[in-house]
């Protein structure tokens, strides 16, 4: 069976039946003119150079030398043996908070949206790395396994919001224990993390988990989104109304960024801290700079099909065609 390998190139044969057709059709318009002036059969003797046969002759060689070029083109194959592929990336997970004071909009339009945003930044500049996502909250639950499918990964993070993890609050040494978990099948080398988070963590041991990913071979790279200063968290209500987090007490909940946790963190397992800013989220930074230094592993191997180039053939018809044409003399020979 012939396969194709630039399929696309067939278009042209469309514009080797318009010329075929232009061409036969001023053969015949050549005809129609000579015969409104002179007898058929005095051609020969009046115009001896015009010989139908031989300009029809020449025409088929021109269509059938452009038809066996284009199809040349197309680079035919046929015939195929197994070859064994490898794909070489880095494997990236990357921990969401989704808690609460992702809400607060101390950044554009908030947190947790522009960091959805940042991430689906990030996918455009991978070039076969293995993705991850992970949200946590009071609770951490792997929302998209390592994978290659990017498509796939963008519906789990289109899906990501401040229900996701239906325990409240912001438990960042689940996530870290989660994504333990989520590289236990990977044996490579080098495991990384990125947590996007504003640090406001609530409850566990966020240090003495980052000391067991460390163990386990993983880097933890921090990302601070927020500010200082902190903001008010803005949420919808059971009526549909937008209106401030409060506390038992009835005081506004306000968020602020905890730099201080998300550096220990990331120096603990020999990572890195980056505190986003409006002009530079710190993703594309942090991948940039740090992980594209890494050394890549086989991510997987594939046996592929490897077709076995034919376009010699077409191309070589071709070209007989195209020297017989200009060597075809229109006229008539003598006698």
């Amino acid at each position: 069976m012939i396969h194709f390998a630039e399929p696309q190139v067939l278009a042209g044969c469309w514009g080797v039946i318009l010329l075929g057709m232009f061409l036969f059709w001023g053969l015949a318009q050549r005809r129609k003119i000579l015969a409104r002036f002179v007898d058929k059969s005095l051609l020969p003797q009046i115009i001896p150079a015009f010989a139908p046969r031989r300009l029809m002759g020449k025409n088929i060689l021109i269509i059938g030398g452009l038809f066996f070029a284009i199809l040349s083109l197309a680079r035919p194959q046929w015939g195929f043996e197994w070859q064994e592929v490898k794909h070489r990336g880095l494997d990236i997970l990357i921990a969401v908070d989704t808690s609460k004071s992702m809400l607060a909009a101390d950044v554009k339009p908030n947190r947790l949206e522009r960091t959805k945003l940042a991430v689906k930044d990030l996918i455009k500049n991978l070039k076969g790395d293995r993705i991850g996502l992970l949200a946590f909250a009071g609770d951490a639950f792997m929302v998209c396994p390592l994978t290659s499918d990017y498509g796939g990964f963008m519906l789990s993070l289109d899906d990501l919001s401040v229900q996701t993890i239906a325990r409240g609050g912001t438990n960042v040494s689940r996530a870290i224990d989660q994504a333990i978990r989520g590289y236990d099948q990977t044996p490579n080398q080098y495991k990384v993390v990125i947590i996007v988070t504003d640090g406001d963590n609530l409850e566990g041991d966020p240090l003495a988990s980052a000391k067991k990913a460390k163990e386990t071979g993983i880097k933890i790279y921090c990302i601070g989104i927020g500010t200082p200063e902190g903001e008010l968290i803005q949420i919808v209500n059971d009526q549909g109304e937008k209106e401030f987090l409060k506390d038992n007490n009835g005081n506004f909940v306000k968020s602020r960024l905890n730099e201080r946790l998300l550096q220990q963190i990331a120096l603990t397992t020999d990572g890195r801290y980056v505190r986003s800013s409006g002009a530079e989220f710190g993703l594309d930074y942090i991948y940039a700079h740090e992980l594209a230094k890494l050394p890549k592993h086989d991510i997987e191997a594939k046996m592929k099909k490897h077709y076995f180039d034919r376009f010699q053939i077409p191309l070589s018809i071709a070209f007989v065609l195209l020297l017989w044409e200009t060597c075809l003399m229109p006229g008539r020979r003598k006698k």
